[in-house]
């Protein structure tokens, strides 16, 4: 049975915002196994549409750069969108019964299913899908923005912190006692 994992870079103060902060490199070589060896990502519209940059080539990428698009395009992904009507590469849109495709893949996979967007986290945390939640906390206040966590959560056990690069991974699991 595959696990559901929701995991982002955040600021101190709670933020997610790709264009303000972003992986050291010793983050960044994390993230290319990390997506390596995903069975595929679930997305909702905004941060599928951010991610899709690593469907194409670009000159000025450097190995590293290359290695995690190759990564990316070759895991499944699923899309959850009602205003998309198509989607890129190795990905199928879901518009509907998100909670029945979800728990299928849960059930038909193995390993780990990441999951992208603090808003369709925060739908599927309501749903009682989301198995673990890892926060890449860096050291910058933004002082607004997308919270990581879009609303209030379960109780959640931390689980392990450690350093990789200049963030501290923080990994929790929700917290079935009171």
């Amino acid at each position: 049975m595959a696990k559901l994992v929701f995991w982002m870079n955040q600021s101190l103060d709670g933020y997610v915002d790709h264009e303000k902060f972003g992986p050291d490199d010793s983050l960044f070589r994390h993230f290319i196994s990390q997506v390596g060896g995903l069975s595929g990502s679930v997305y909702g519209r905004r941060l599928y549409e951010i991610m899709r940059y690593w469907d194409g080539d670009h000159p000025e990428w450097n190995a590293e750069r290359r290695e995690f698009a190759v990564a990316w395009r070759r895991q499944p992904k699923w899309v959850v969108s009602r205003s998309l009507n198509a989607v890129g590469p190795n990905a199928t849109l879901v518009k509907d019964d998100v909670e029945g495709v979800l728990r299928g893949l849960k059930a038909r996979l193995g390993g780990e299913i990441q999951v992208g967007g603090p808003e369709l986290a925060g739908h599927l945390t309501d749903l009682g899908l989301i198995d673990e939640y890892r926060l890449y906390v860096h050291a910058v206040v933004l002082g607004s923005g997308k919270p990581f966590f879009a609303g209030p959560r379960p109780p959640l056990r931390l689980l392990a912190h450690d350093r990789i690069g200049n963030a501290l991974r923080l990994t929790y699991v929700p917290d079935s006692e009171p």
